[in-house]
């Protein structure tokens, strides 16, 4: 198993209300040219948790820190206007505080942070680096 010291949080950067699913983001990632999907687990707009890329597999999710991290991506982000928006349904916020419980269990070493953290995009649309950081 890879060394996990990360946890980070994305978003889809899709419009608020947009219901789509790994596989969708996997068909996106490679029309990039990459390998597959490149966030390990995806929470849909129901608070449904997929998988994507296995986690024992470094990830395409982060410039610079894929190595050590998992990456999460919940679906939405943004407003109508393409504009960043914490766009997270209530289901969302209880799938996703259970699954990065869940992972800083199997990971205790990692810290969480948003994907804003290291780069200049406002993803995840919130600022899950102060919101998860009691977990």
């Amino acid at each position: 198993m890879r060394k996990i010291d990360k946890i980070i949080v994305h978003c889809s950067a899709t419009r608020e209300g947009q219901d789509i699913d790994a596989a969708t983001i996997d068909d996106w990632h490679k029309d990039r040219g990459w390998a597959g999907i490149g966030y390990h687990y995806v929470v849909k707009i129901d608070g449904t948790i997929e998988y994507g890329r296995m986690v024992d597999k470094v990830g395409a999710h982060c410039k610079g820190q894929n190595t050590g991290s998992i990456g999460v991506c919940y679906i939405g982000g943004c407003d109508e206007d393409m504009q960043p928006k914490d766009t997270r349904t209530s289901a969302q916020k209880t799938s996703l505080f259970q699954l990065l419980l869940f992972l800083k269990k199997m990971h205790k070493e990692a810290t969480i942070y948003g994907h804003r953290d290291f780069s200049t995009k406002a993803c995840p649309s919130f600022d899950a680096t102060r919101e998860y950081k009691n977990i």
